[in-house]
């Protein structure tokens, strides 16, 4: 793939519909918004990336308490640094949109969660999971007795293994018995 920050042609239009689960529009208004992000130095550089910064004054993303690592989680970059190429952007949107499947959406979502990148859902990236849904302020956090017994029970009804982690697979059948996962894991330009 790889356009252009300043135009998008039919033909790249086509293949990024193929290869994503935008329809046109869809793509046609990424595409503005993600020129709209470009430094006027890199209007016209090929294969530019923006900043985490910049992604994250987006307000599909400003107030989403994953912000961060939905950007590290889809970016290419080498340094690691969390920027996004036009196409690190599709195919955020896409994994976030309607269209996407479970298999998708929840091997995403995992990869999300998964904040040391281990492969696995640890106690720690629970913990961490748990204090970004609740806000992580002094006044919503649980205490460390509330946190354990709340994570101990996540991995009861989850670990089937019982390894003391929650894998891909462990998390994906927990997310099928979810109705409601599908329709709350997306992001709407």
């Amino acid at each position: 793939m790889g356009a252009t920050a300043s135009q998008l042609d039919k033909g790249m239009l086509s293949e990024y519909q193929e290869l994503t689960f935008l329809t046109k529009q869809e793509i046609l208004l990424a595409h503005k918004r993600f020129s709209e992000l470009v430094p006027k130095e890199e209007i016209d550089r090929i294969n530019c990336r923006i900043p985490m910064s910049l992604i994250l004054t987006l307000p599909e993303l400003k107030s989403n308490p994953f912000n961060e690592r939905i950007c590290k989680v889809f970016s290419t970059s080498d340094i690691k640094d969390g920027s996004l190429s036009f196409d690190d952007f599709l195919d955020l949107l896409s994994a976030f949109s309607d269209s996407a499947t479970l298999e998708i959406k929840s091997h995403y979502a995992f990869r999300i969660f998964d904040f040391d990148d281990d492969g696995t859902l640890g106690r720690h990236d629970l913990e961490k999971l748990v204090n970004c849904l609740t806000g992580g302020t002094d006044d919503t956090n649980l205490t460390p007795d509330e946190m354990r017994q709340l994570i101990d029970n996540i991995l009861e009804e989850s670990d089937i293994d019982k390894d003391g982690t929650v894998n891909l697979s462990e998390f994906q059948h927990v997310i099928s018995r979810s109705p409601d996962f599908v329709s709350s894991f997306k992001i709407v330009l």
